[in-house]
């Protein structure tokens, strides 16, 4: 899939873009792995694995203001993303375009369904395809204005990680406000304008996404959400234990205790897979990293994730990532 941008007035650029405002810049990095991806998102701590098989191809594009980072996010492939977008942060974020439904933090999300909460444990699966639009807010942005909006601090719902649906017609204002005000962000290097008028235009759209927001948010369903997820992520310790021997899912479901049916539908709710297929994924991308960061030979590699029939395992690391190991290492020149 080639990866959207902007219109082609902006070139994009993998470094930050300083803006005559203190603090602020923008960028926009293409990218063709997944380690590349989340090291475009300047400051966060971001961490993917490829789920999907084929080349991947991405594009990160950020617009930094005082307090608010304005995103989107462009990727070819299905992805697991965890990651830490910082203390006193707070996420709001909604699909533009997706070949399926992504789940964040273990909740399925629909066409217009709105991803709110702390950014401090953000999980979140997307299918292949997917377009994400999202602004980020430091608290001391975020409280002044809610409460100025709602009379009210803070709900605290906001300190959860949670999937709402967007008010009616709500949905597609946002995504036209949000990419209308990229692109006049992102221009305004070629266009200086008086930082007032940056300000102005951060704050019209944190209301806008604010204003998406259902009249009331419930959090009900949040307990046994998060009861799945630490079952997942209790499996996915112990099947990464031992990365060089991996155990059998019978014996995974001995260490968490939960029968094989069980875990299995755990996984495909907060992962959208199967234990095996995920497993197989992580290791894969272990492999690659590993090429991609030491000086290590494909076999090392490989033996080191579990893969001894090196044939099979070629196949394999073919069909994820769209090329061979040794083609990886090449680029690296290892």
């Amino acid at each position: 899939m080639p990866s959207p941008c902007l219109p082609p007035l902006h070139k994009p650029l993998a470094e930050r873009v300083p803006l005559p405002l203190p603090g602020a810049w923008y960028s926009c990095a293409p990218t063709d792995d997944v380690d590349q991806h989340a090291e475009a998102q300047p400051d966060w701590q971001q961490a993917y694995q490829q789920l999907s098989g084929g080349a991947f191809q991405g594009l990160v594009h950020h617009v930094q203001l005082p307090g608010m980072r304005i995103v989107r996010e462009d990727s070819s492939r299905a992805l697991h993303q965890r990651g830490d977008l910082g203390q006193g942060a707070y996420g709001f974020a909604m699909p533009l375009a997706a070949s399926g439904p992504a789940i964040f933090n273990g909740q399925r999300v629909a066409e217009n369904a709105l991803m709110v909460g702390r950014g401090d444990e953000l999980d979140l699966v997307t299918p292949e395809r997917f377009s994400l639009l999202a602004v980020v807010v430091d608290r001391a942005l975020l409280a002044p204005l809610w409460e100025c909006m709602y009379g009210k601090p803070l709900s605290r719902w906001l300190e959860t990680q949670l999937v709402a649906p967007a008010r009616p017609a709500a949905a597609a204002a946002v995504r036209a406000l949000h990419l209308e005000t990229l692109d006049h962000l992102a221009g305004a290097a070629a266009t200086p304008r008086p930082p007032a008028a940056w300000l102005r235009l951060r704050d019209a759209l944190l209301m806008e996404w604010i204003e998406a927001l259902p009249e009331r948010v419930s959090a009900e369903a949040l307990p046994a959400v998060g009861a799945r997820r630490r079952l997942v992520d209790r499996a996915c310790e112990q099947m990464l234990a031992q990365r060089d021997d991996p155990p059998t899912l019978l014996q995974v479901c001995q260490q968490v205790g939960a029968s094989r049916r069980k875990l299995e539908l755990c996984f495909q709710e907060v992962l959208g897979t199967s234990p095996v297929r995920y497993l197989r994924a992580v290791r894969l991308n272990g492999v690659r990293r590993q090429l991609r960061r030491s000086a290590v030979s494909v076999q090392q590699a490989a033996e080191h994730w579990g893969f001894f029939h090196l044939g099979q395992f070629a196949r394999d690391y073919r069909a994820q990532f769209g090329e061979l190991p040794s083609a990886t290492l090449r680029r690296q020149g290892h």
